[in-house]
């Protein structure tokens, strides 16, 4: 039985965080329709009777009618394929959801915050979705697979052994617990990094975010393929958005002035499909003024840089002057000399006791 696996989309989110570069935003709204026309033509061409979506679909707060029109129609494209979506936090299944006020094609299957199976010719299809923007009443414990001789899948939007307060809020799911229960596939969302085939016949799977969100989604974003049959899980990750962010970092401490700063970055080879974020390291010699080095930057794929350079003090020269600085500096140096395994956390409390002596 083929499949699709996707979750974590975001239809319409705001991407504010991404950069200040304008325009930016509209441009990876554009890219998640790419990619999700990528995704039913793959699904038209390869005949893919099952979409599985687990949660995030949209962005509740941003989406517009327009976008669920849009993606309606994508649908109505593979009438053969059977949707199944399990409403996550960013897309809870509320009185004024989409999911729950607007008029879906035929094929789709959308899950409520109570657990319940769509039973099928081949395979059973079990799930339930967030009916807030926090969800922890699963009802796992008590479910029983009512036709263990078919394939049975689970698709929910979870946090997957949750150890932290803030993740237990988002659907705790236990994988040892999960696995025991006897699903031959558990199809899972809210994780935006790829989680598959790290060890023989894996059966709960992550496929990570469709389309990257920004700088802290790194790497190649796509969908999940696979085939099940009893007891036997295949799977391939299929790459799907079209762009990929890349952090490049740049030690600032050879580097004279923000001319020749700014020349160097210049200088560096980019590729058209990425987005660059420029991390600035090391100890600087001069005043790094992000505006006006943006202003200096050619490549328009450049859409962030961040300083995180620290001042390149003359010790030497401070040590000598009779201030409280100047004996600061003293004291660490000793300390320096005397216990050189100790140097990086003395070189902090440098830094730190600069902040604030310059105060």
């Amino acid at each position: 039985m083929k499949f699709v696996h996707i979750a974590d989309m975001h239809f319409d989110t705001s991407f504010t965080t991404l950069t200040n570069k304008a325009g930016l935003g509209d441009i990876r709204r554009l890219d998640q329709r790419l990619a999700f026309n990528k995704i039913i033509d793959y699904i038209k061409q390869n005949d893919i009777p099952y979409l599985f979506i687990a949660g995030d679909f949209y962005e509740h707060e941003y989406i517009r009618l327009s976008t669920i029109e849009y993606i309606n129609n994508l649908f109505t494209e593979i009438p053969n394929t059977q949707i199944f979506i399990s409403p996550g936090n960013h897309d809870p299944y509320i009185k004024d959801s989409f999911y729950n006020k607007f008029y879906w094609n035929d094929n789709v299957h959308i899950f409520d915050s109570k657990l319940s199976v769509f039973e099928q010719e081949d395979m059973d299809i079990y799930g339930y979705g967030f009916d807030d923007f926090y969800y922890t009443n699963h009802d796992l414990e008590s479910t029983e697979i009512k036709n263990p001789d078919k394939i049975n899948v689970l698709l929910a939007h979870g946090s997957l052994n949750a150890s932290d307060t803030l993740e237990k809020q988002y659907n705790p799911i236990s994988e040892k617990f999960i696995e025991d229960k006897g699903f031959d596939y558990i199809a899972l969302g809210h994780i935006h990094k790829p989680y598959y085939n790290e060890k023989p016949n894996q059966k709960v799977v992550y496929p990570g975010s469709t389309v990257s969100l920004g700088f802290d989604e790194l790497g190649e974003h796509g969908m999940i393929v696979g085939n099940l049959e009893k007891g036997k899980v295949e799977l391939e990750f299929v790459p799907i958005d079209n762009k990929e962010f890349v952090i490049k970092e740049i030690d600032v401490t050879d580097i004279l002035d923000l001319d020749e700063l700014a020349t160097i970055i210049n200088n560096i080879e980019y590729s058209e499909n990425i987005y660059y974020k420029i991390s600035l390291i090391g100890r600087r010699n001069f005043e790094i003024n992000l505006f006006k080095l943006n202003k200096l930057l050619i490549n328009g794929n450049i859409i962030k840089v961040k300083d995180y350079t620290k001042l390149n003090y003359d010790l030497d020269r401070i040590s000598k002057e009779n201030t409280l600085k100047g004996l600061f500096v003293k004291e660490i140096m000793k300390k320096m000399e005397e216990n050189p395994d100790d140097e990086e956390i003395l070189q902090n409390a440098l830094d730190i006791g600069f902040e604030i002596l310059d105060k």
